[in-house]
């Protein structure tokens, strides 16, 4: 009798040992098409502060070991006066674990891509938060950079430098985040502290400006109070309706029932605006029922539905609605979901941020492809990866919000 428990335990112990490795070392159920994947540790987090010499590459520490030689404290931009999160359960939990100790998904990579490092920014730059490529193929790259040095820039096709955009005409970003690049080659961009998002025209002109610099706060149309809230991102629909993704989570402060009766919302929201920056309406993250979410990390406008899709990066989740706020659905991923965007081809893309890779997925969140070598500084690998953008040629761009570089994925010849 006591070989027989003895036998059922083994067992048993085996089928939970089994059960444990294939939980880490599979593709995704219901996801047939789906590469494998696998658990990786979390790379040292630089801040931006890293030295990027020509072509992209991290120059090694004074000792030749390490994640590379870190910049002076100045290169790297100041907070810009915004409050930490603070009382809020979204700021995370002090006794949770630390973020470098997080093992992350990494997929295997079967689409056949390579990496190169197509521009170089000016010495001295901190990491790069934004990439898009205008209709004449040009690249606009948006860094984070100290008070008084460009932090938007153009190059042309060959890659050289076209154009800077300084703080005499956008001021200084005081956190640089998303941008896109309308139908008619206008640039807009988002400072998330500073609380604006800024339209400036294909030659670097300002046009527009939305909120108030330096003062975050709620949009309240019958007031005519026409202020931004940590704005992340920004997409377009089809008509040139613009939708804003407000919220930080974790890193946003915790403004609600704040005293300032212009800031007391405190909650993730979507701003919807026609082109001419005229409000529709707009949706929060905290509403009565389903659809919520705690950040608008990225905004996406499917082409071909107009329904719109949000990142939530630090729940690890896509959620849907429709151009009018309508809850679709929540698509629950095993990554985190810091970017969304749309391919050429109508294709869901979105980048996996601290996770190190890009992954095209199908619209139940399925895993088709990735492109990426996870977590690091070295050939392919990101600290963060952030918005995404394609050329003509179908290659692919995204920058890291902490290394002063941009990658480009060259897609594989078809033969």
């Amino acid at each position: 009798m006591n070989r027989s428990i003895f036998t059922d335990a083994a067992a048993m112990a085996l089928g939970m040992t089994l059960t444990a490795m294939l939980a880490f070392s599979q593709a995704p159920a219901g996801g047939p098409q789906s590469p494998g994947w696998f658990l990786q540790a979390s790379a040292p987090d630089p801040g931006g502060r890293l030295v990027v010499g020509p072509g992209g590459r991290v120059m090694p520490s004074a000792g030749g070991t390490g994640g590379g030689r870190a910049l002076a404290a100045i290169s790297v931009p100041a907070a810009g006066g915004v409050p930490t999160c603070s009382h809020s359960p979204l700021c995370g939990n002090r006794l949770g674990g630390a973020r470098s100790a997080l093992q992350r998904v990494e997929w295997k990579q079967t689409m056949g891509y390579t990496y190169a490092y197509p521009v170089d920014l000016p010495e001295g730059g901190g990491g790069v938060s934004a990439i898009q490529i205008d209709s004449k193929g040009n690249m606009w790259v948006f860094q984070r950079n100290a008070v008084g040095k460009p932090q938007l820039f153009e190059f042309g096709l060959d890659r050289k430098l076209i154009r800077t955009v300084g703080d005499d005409v956008i001021g200084h970003q005081e956190k640089a985040h998303g941008m896109a690049i309308d139908a008619e080659d206008n640039v807009w961009i988002c400072d998330a502290n500073g609380a604006t998002v800024m339209k400036l025209s294909p030659e670097g002109t300002l046009l527009m400006t939305l909120g108030v610099k330096g003062k975050r706060g709620d949009w309240d149309e019958a007031k005519r109070q026409r202020l931004l809230w940590q704005p992340l991102d920004l997409s377009f629909a089809p008509n040139g309706d613009i939708y804003i993704g407000e919220g930080h989570s974790n890193e946003s402060p915790n403004d609600t029932d704040s005293d300032d009766p212009t800031n007391n919302i405190g909650a993730a929201r979507v701003i919807h605006l026609d082109k001419t920056g005229k409000f529709l309406h707009q949706w929060y993250g905290n509403s009565v029922g389903q659809g919520k979410f705690s950040m608008v990390h990225g905004i996406a406008v499917d082409p071909r539905s107009g329904n719109v899709w949000l990142g939530d990066r630090e729940e690890y989740r896509l959620v849907v609605y429709t151009g009018e706020g309508k809850f679709v659905k929540t698509v629950q991923m095993r990554n985190l979901m810091c970017a969304i965007a749309f391919d050429p081809a109508g294709n869901l893309w979105v980048a996996s941020g601290q996770d190190g890779q890009l992954l095209k997925i199908d619209q139940n969140g399925n895993v088709l492809g990735a492109v990426g070598n996870g977590s690091g500084t070295g050939e392919g690998q990101f600290i963060e990866t952030n918005y995404i953008a394609w050329d003509k040629q179908g290659n692919l761009y995204t920058g890291d919000t902490s290394v002063g570089r941009v990658t480009e994925m060259i897609a594989p010849k078809k033969h």
